[in-house]
């Protein structure tokens, strides 16, 4: 874990610093002080304050239409707020409540569930496969059931780049199942939650065959699902 000082804090910290506790495609994340939250700092949106507000009452309108598709039971709240960095850039924040004792499934030892524990981890995971599809449906557009993690910004920048696109093909078409989801973390309880609620913002054609993929790709995770679990 390291520590970072910005400007862009200073709505919700005192001294500005903050601790990274992981970070993403384009999001680098921190834990507040207290460890009551978590701080999800998003690149810069616009070049006005104007410009930043719409971006972030779309990000806010996909994250309240994505917990809506998860259900109360697999979502957590999130509250968005603008703040500059110390270079004067806008950049949103979100927070969210930390949950303590949950893991992502990417970090979860299936081999360590009990048989039972196995069968209600695939019935969730169907679940939520049913929602995102029937969204898919509806909307033409689902949730990031999956995610990306990089250990800092440089590593994100550099896995960003054009030289790792055959790695993140590879990545999306077949190695990144929902059973090594970094976005869907499984609760002290048992429960599954969906944590980030971030949706695709390029154009139109690209938009359409993300999700259409993204739709088909669920009939190799149910597969795989049923093959680690046995459900």
């Amino acid at each position: 874990m390291t520590e970072h000082h910005d400007a862009v804090f200073a709505p919700i910290d005192y001294d500005h610093v903050l601790e990274r506790v992981a970070g993403g495609n384009e999001t680098e994340v921190y834990r507040s002080d207290d460890g009551r939250y978590v701080v999800k700092l998003k690149p810069e949106e616009g070049d006005t304050l104007e410009e930043a507000l719409a971006s972030a009452r779309q990000m806010r309108a996909a994250a309240d239409l994505f917990c809506a598709c998860m259900g109360a039971g697999r979502s957590i709240p999130s509250s968005y707020l603008l703040a500059r960095d110390s270079r004067g850039e806008i950049h949103p924040l979100v927070i969210q409540p930390f949950l303590e004792g949950a893991q992502t499934l990417a970090d979860l030892d299936l081999r360590a569930l009990g048989r039972a524990e196995r069968a209600a981890l695939a019935a969730e995971l169907t679940a939520i496969i049913g929602r995102a599809s029937a969204l898919y449906r509806r909307a033409g557009i689902m949730p990031d059931l999956y995610g990306r993690t990089s250990g800092s910004r440089a590593e994100r920048r550099q896995l960003n780049g054009m030289m790792m696109l055959p790695w993140r093909i590879w990545g999306f078409l077949v190695r990144r199942t929902l059973l090594r989801s970094h976005n869907l973390m499984r609760t002290a309880d048992g429960r599954l939650v969906l944590v980030d609620y971030d949706t695709v913002r390029r154009g139109a054609l690209y938009r359409g065959v993300y999700f259409l993929a993204r739709y088909l790709l669920f009939f190799r995770d149910r597969a795989a699902i049923w093959l680690a679990l046995g459900a």
